[in-house]
C-alpha cells in the first residue's frame, strides 16, 4: 500500500518531500556538531586555567640582594680604616650631620655617594650592624656607616688611593672611616687595595681620570 501511495504521488511532491527529510539531517547533524565543538573547547580550556601553580613566588625575588654595595677594611701605617670591596678608598665628610647628606649638586660631583640597589654587606673589619642606607633627593640609595654617609673621590685614581684623605673641599674635612665609624686623621696618600667583591668585579663606579693637584686644590682642596 505505501509504495503504491507513492507512486501515485506526483513528482514535486516526492522532491519536496526528500528535500525536507535532508534538510532536517543536516541541521541535527549541524546541531550535534556545534554542541560538540562547544564541549570541546570548554575542556580545552580548562586546563589553561588551571596551569600556573597556586602560591607561585613573584619574579622579583629573584632578583632580591642583587647589587648590594660590600664594605671591607684596609690598612696603611696611618691605621685600618674602610673601603668598598675593590679597595676604593670611602671618606665621611664633616659637614653632615643627623645622618643625612649635605653634599649635592658640584659636591656630589667631585664627592660621589657612596650608592647601593642592595642592602650593603660588610668584610673584614667592617660592622654589618654599623652599615645602613639613607635616600638621596634623587631616589639613589647611600651607604651609611655609623650614621655617616659615605663618599668617594674623582681624584683617586683607583683602588689603593687616599688623595681625599684631609681635603677641606666645599667648606669641610673629608676623612677616612676607621672600622669603629670614627674619622681617621693620619696622613694617608697609598695603602693595599682590598680584594675585589663576591661578583669578581669592582663595586665602584666609573671614574673619571685623576683630578691634577692644582685644580683640585682650586676647587678648595687642601690635602697633602
Amino acid at each position: 500500500m505505501k509504495n503504491s501511495r507513492a507512486k501515485r504521488m506526483p513528482a514535486p511532491a516526492r522532491l519536496a518531500t526528500g528535500v525536507g527529510g535532508a534538510v532536517g539531517v543536516a541541521v541535527l547533524v549541524a546541531a550535534c556538531a556545534s554542541g560538540s565543538s562547544s564541549t570541546g573547547a570548554a575542556a580545552s580550556s580548562a586546563p589553561a586555567a588551571s596551569s600556573a601553580p597556586s602560591g607561585a613566588a613573584p619574579s622579583s625575588a629573584a632578583a632580591s640582594g642583587s647589587g648590594a654595595m660590600v664594605i671591607t677594611t684596609a690598612s696603611s701605617s696611618g691605621g685600618t680604616f674602610l673601603t668598598d670591596g675593590s679597595g676604593r678608598a670611602v671618606y665621611l665628610w664633616a659637614k653632615d650631620t643627623g645622618g643625612a647628606s649635605a653634599c649635592t649638586g658640584a659636591c656630589a660631583g667631585a664627592w660621589p655617594p657612596v650608592t647601593t640597589t642592595g642592602a650593603a654587606t660588610a668584610s673584614g673589619g667592617a660592622k654589618s650592624g654599623d652599615l645602613s642606607t639613607i635616600t638621596r633627593s634623587d631616589g639613589t640609595k647611600q651607604v651609611t656607616y655609623d650614621g655617616h654617609p659615605l663618599y668617594y673621590f674623582v681624584g683617586d685614581s683607583g683602588p689603593g688611593t687616599a688623595t681625599g684623605q684631609g681635603s677641606d673641599n666645599f667648606g669641610a674635612k673629608w676623612w677616612l672611616v676607621s672600622p669603629s665609624g670614627s674619622d681617621v686623621t693620619a696622613s694617608v696618600s697609598s695603602f693595599g687595595a682590598g680584594a675585589l667583591n663576591g661578583s669578581g668585579a669592582s663595586s665602584a663606579p666609573s671614574q673619571p681620570a685623576a683630578i691634577p693637584a692644582a685644580s683640585s686644590k682650586s676647587a678648595g682642596g687642601g690635602w697633602s
